[in-house]
């Protein structure tokens, strides 16, 4: 998979991004389900998404919860940072969906969908002291679970063809596209051959067929 940006980027944007839920809800007082719409809703969500070195490597988490705030209210956060020798469970929310975010490439919009502010700080407890991958395992359940409708059958109806349709253009088999669509088979899986014939078709790359 294509990520947006370098792995030696990804230390910088999860401890950034861990700083800033933080600072914003320990220091600032903001709650962190309100961070969180505050987040999604801006640029800055969008240019950690994109690879924004500015954004993923040049900002310091205070900048960041700054940045969002503003964008959000219009409003400038200057609180004082209070000192802190260990990691609170706002933080590892942050560090955890920064990793998450660039290992799966969703949208931050889509991740707090499924996984609310709530539902990570109860994961914190289990997690916390876990390796990463745990959480990228529970993470990509809630978003298989909340985003029911693969990317193949969005797509096809955008591009608003049937699935017999897309099996005649394609040279895919009916059966195939339908087992793909039900998850029933995987289509990451998949010959290349065949994932080319069906984003030919679609008018996509094979990349976009392809689930996270």
């Amino acid at each position: 998979m294509t990520r947006a940006y370098r792995e030696t980027y990804l230390s910088n944007a999860q401890s950034a991004l861990g700083d800033a839920f933080d600072y914003a809800v320990n220091t600032c007082g903001i709650p962190g389900s309100e961070f969180v719409k505050y987040f999604v809703v801006g640029s800055i969500s969008k240019r950690m998404e994109n690879g924004e070195p500015a954004v993923v490597a040049g900002k310091s988490g205070i900048e960041l919860a700054m940045d969002v705030v503003y964008e959000a209210t219009g409003k400038l956060v200057d609180t004082e940072p209070t000192e802190s020798f260990s990691r609170s469970k706002e933080y590892w929310i942050g560090w955890a969906v920064a990793y998450y975010q660039w290992f799966s490439d969703r949208s931050y919009a889509q991740i707090f969908s499924a996984l609310s502010f709530e539902e990570l700080e109860k994961l914190y407890y289990t997690l916390h002291e876990a390796d990463v991958s745990k959480f990228v395992e529970i993470a990509d359940m809630r978003l298989r679970e909340c985003f029911k409708e693969t990317n193949l059958k969005r797509i096809r109806n955008l591009y608003g063809c049937t699935q017999a349709e897309l099996a005649e253009l394609s040279g895919v088999s009916l059966r195939s596209i339908q087992m793909y669509e039900q998850r029933r088979k995987d289509i990451n899986k998949a010959s290349v051959e065949s994932l080319y014939r069906i984003s030919k078709v679609l008018a996509c790359t094979i990349e976009d067929l392809l689930e996270k």
